[in-house]
């Protein structure tokens, strides 16, 4: 056991978060989202019992964001036409805010098929049982600054 660390946090993920480099990007996912054929190149990590917010959430207290480019986090975009409400959207960019002195800013989105193939170069991919749909998102992970260390 480590102090200050979310205990969501597994060795295997934390050891995963630590090896990421600067512009190497993750998905945490939702239960519906292919994570493993999407990870074939990736590293996939499954944390089946928990929700995307509460992963987020201790990802992103351990985890910087990219700050060279305007919108480190993608959500998936809705499908034109699928009539999908995504409140789960307000709580990220409630999390984001926590973290990331952009907030919303920091949060872009990106075409249904446009986020599975940048999925496909992630990497690590943290599957969820996330219920809500439209719930996957992907973080481009930053510089820690000295200041941080």
């Amino acid at each position: 056991m480590l102090k200050g660390i979310p205990s969501i946090l597994s060795p295997e993920l934390l050891k995963v978060l630590c090896e990421m480099g600067h512009s190497d990007r993750l998905v945490i996912s939702d239960g519906n989202f292919p994570a493993e054929s999407m990870g074939k190149d990736s590293i996939v990590i499954r944390l089946d019992g928990h929700g995307v917010p509460e992963v987020l959430e201790a990802v992103l207290k351990v985890f910087p964001l990219d700050e060279y480019i305007d919108e480190p986090v993608s959500l998936m975009e809705v499908v034109p036409g699928d009539p999908v409400e995504t409140p789960i959207w307000d709580t990220y960019e409630k999390i984001v805010l926590k973290y990331d002195k952009r907030g919303k800013e920091a949060i872009g989105h990106i075409e249904r098929f446009s986020f599975y193939d940048q999925a496909k170069t992630a990497y690590t991919i943290i599957a969820t049982g996330e219920r809500a749909l439209y719930a996957n998102i992907m973080l481009q992970k930053g510089v820690v600054q000295p200041e941080e260390q």
